[in-house]
């Protein structure tokens, strides 16, 4: 694997984790939204990642094309199937004949450790691109 390759394999992770930490943000952010534009309330989205396999043989296939074969990426959105959490409420404009409230099915602690699993997995990978760099560097001083 030559050093492109390592920087766009820790890019590639580091992106993925942007992304599912900002829809965990979004998440959050929904986790009181009782009516969205297909009126029912939020449902929770979770992030689907996919390995981007690296083997020799695509290695040889794809040199020339300068292909990007390592790493991860986001292969689709998933919303949970989760029920919504009835709330009594008979006061609010989206209550129902019986007084419920439908609130998303958000777990707003569930979120806070999926963010935190994030953002360890996103400084893993910027750790790691940081020492690919260092070995960059550490390579162009031996030509000192």
């Amino acid at each position: 694997m030559s050093f492109l390759d390592s920087m766009h394999t820790v890019g590639s992770a580091l992106t993925a984790e942007r992304f599912r930490m900002d829809t965990i943000l979004q998440n959050m952010t929904n986790a009181k939204t009782t009516r969205t534009a297909n009126g029912e309330p939020y449902r929770r989205k979770q992030v689907v990642f996919q390995e981007r396999a690296f083997d020799f043989q695509s290695a040889l296939d794809n040199a020339s094309a300068k292909v990007e074969n390592a790493g991860v990426r986001v292969t689709e959105i998933v919303e949970s199937d989760r029920d919504f959490v009835p709330v009594f409420d008979p006061t609010h404009p989206d209550a129902n004949e019986d007084g419920y409230v439908m609130y998303p099915n958000v777990n707003m602690t569930e979120e806070r450790v999926d963010l935190m699993a994030a953002a360890n997995a996103y400084d893993a990978n910027f750790t790691a691109l940081q020492i690919v760099k260092t070995l960059a560097l550490k390579a162009l001083e031996i030509g000192k």
